[in-house]
Order: structure tokens, then C-alpha cells, then sequence
């Protein structure tokens, strides 16, 4: 009887032991270790899919929309209202679900227009619809609602217009906001809207691009000394060989006059 007390023992210390594991307990921690991995492998194809998506997308509108009025699509970004917009009583039934795209462009043509255009996409249809479209110059303010942390919502304050939006991602919101930060800097003079709530990255673009810019113009100066430090000493080069010719020049008469005073 002692005997099988020790054993009736062990196996309860066994069951209850959380180091010794069953294999029960293998039996089913190996297909969850599958089905997660599997899980996650799936997920990054799905964003990676999503993300080639959206890239074809803009690479549509761009063709379909701005290059047949010869303009120019700097940037896009997919985006979701964040509350319902009112429809008038007298609003006819919708076309059904669809896809929103905010896009920023400019005219190739002199001088140079920027315009913030809203761009729909019908589901069942492989075209994409041009609704809504501001002069950059009619954009107040732009609102990216969190300068602490990462956020896909941001707001678009027009002068009769205030839409509410949310980004597909943070990162595509983040990339839309430093086109559309260093455009307003580039291309409005008088009056540019005002970017609130916003992180610092969210138009480290616009620094970004100028300190490029900076970069290349102290190459061109820098350029621009050497060439005139140049023709300075070309320039002394030739006076010299001026000077080396004059002298030749003399001595050459001043020769030929000794050879004739002597043929004589």
C-alpha cells in the first residue's frame, strides 16, 4: 500500500508541476504554435498585399485623373470619414460602397496651380471618379489631431468646407502630410494654411528638402568660386604671356638691328 501511495504521489506532483509538461500538453501547444505562426505569416502578406493595392491604385488615378488635364498628382492617401456626413432630404439613393482617396496635384502648366482633389472609386468598377476639388490656396488649416503619438485621423479645414478623416494607416497619413506641407511652403506666397496637432516628422519633408536644397546650392556656390578662382589665375596667365611675348617681341627687333649693325 505504501507503494502505491508514493506512486498515486508522484503522479498528482506531476499533474500539478507547471516545469513538467504532459504530453497532452505538447499535443496541443504545437498546432497552436502552427496556427499562430501561420496567423502572422498571413498578416504580413495581407499588409503586404494591401500595400501593393493602394500603390496601384494611385498609380491608376494618377493616369486616369490628373495626366489627361496635364497635371501633375504629387501624393495621395485612402481615407475614411470618421463621422457620417449629413445628406440632404431631397439626396437621391447612393451608388453603393466605395472607396475615398485624397490626392494633392499641381499643373505642369506656368504658373504652377495646386489643388487638394477627392477622388472616389465604386465598388464592381475598375474606374475611379473625380467628386470634389479645392484651390490649395482655399485650404485654412490642418489638424493632425495627436502630436504625441502616431495616429491615422487628421482634419482638412477648407474655407466653406471641414471634413474629418482617418487614414488607412498612420505611416500613409504621415507621408500625405510632408508632401502636403512642403507643397503649401513651395507654391503659396501670401497666406498658408496652419498645420496643428501635428508631429514633427509630419513635415520633417518640407526640412528634409531644404536642407537638400541647402546642400545643392552651396555645391553651386562652392562650384561657382572655384570657376572664379579660375579665370582669376587665367586671367594673370595670359598677362604674363602677354608680358613674355612683348618681351620676346623686343628682343627679337633689338637682335635684328645688332645682326644688321654688324653685317654692316
Amino acid at each position: 500500500m505504501p507503494k502505491l501511495s508514493r506512486l498515486h504521489t508522484q503522479s498528482g506532483s506531476q499533474m500539478h508541476d507547471p516545469e513538467i509538461k504532459s504530453p497532452v500538453f505538447y499535443r496541443l501547444s504545437q498546432p497552436a504554435a502552427l496556427m499562430i505562426s501561420r496567423f502572422k505569416n498571413e498578416e504580413n502578406s495581407l499588409c503586404a498585399l494591401l500595400d501593393c493595392s493602394a500603390m496601384s491604385a494611385k498609380s491608376a488615378i494618377s493616369k486616369e485623373i490628373f495626366a489627361p488635364l496635364d497635371e501633375r498628382m504629387l501624393g495621395a492617401v485612402q481615407v475614411k470619414r470618421r463621422t457620417k456626413k449629413k445628406i440632404p432630404f431631397l439626396a437621391t439613393g447612393g451608388q453603393g460602397e466605395y472607396l475615398t482617396y485624397i490626392c494633392l496635384s499641381v499643373t505642369n502648366k506656368k504658373p504652377t496651380q495646386a489643388s487638394i482633389t477627392k477622388v472616389k472609386q465604386f465598388e464592381g468598377s475598375t474606374s475611379f471618379v473625380r467628386r470634389s476639388q479645392w484651390m490649395l490656396e482655399q485650404l485654412r488649416q490642418v489638424n493632425g489631431i495627436d502630436p504625441n503619438r502616431d495616429s491615422a485621423e487628421f482634419d482638412l479645414l477648407f474655407e466653406n468646407t471641414f471634413d474629418q478623416w482617418v487614414a488607412s494607416t498612420a505611416s500613409e497619413k504621415c507621408t500625405f502630410f510632408q508632401i502636403l506641407h512642403h507643397t503649401c511652403q513651395r507654391y503659396l506666397t501670401d497666406r498658408k494654411p496652419e498645420f496643428i496637432n501635428c508631429q514633427s516628422k509630419l513635415m520633417g519633408g518640407n526640412s528634409i528638402l531644404h536642407s537638400a536644397a541647402d546642400s545643392v546650392t552651396s555645391a553651386v556656390q562652392k562650384a561657382s568660386q572655384a570657376l572664379n578662382e579660375r579665370g582669376e589665375r587665367l586671367g594673370r596667365a595670359e598677362e604674363k604671356t602677354e608680358d613674355m611675348k612683348n618681351s620676346a617681341q623686343q628682343f627679337a627687333e633689338t637682335a635684328h638691328k645688332l645682326a644688321m649693325k654688324h653685317k654692316c
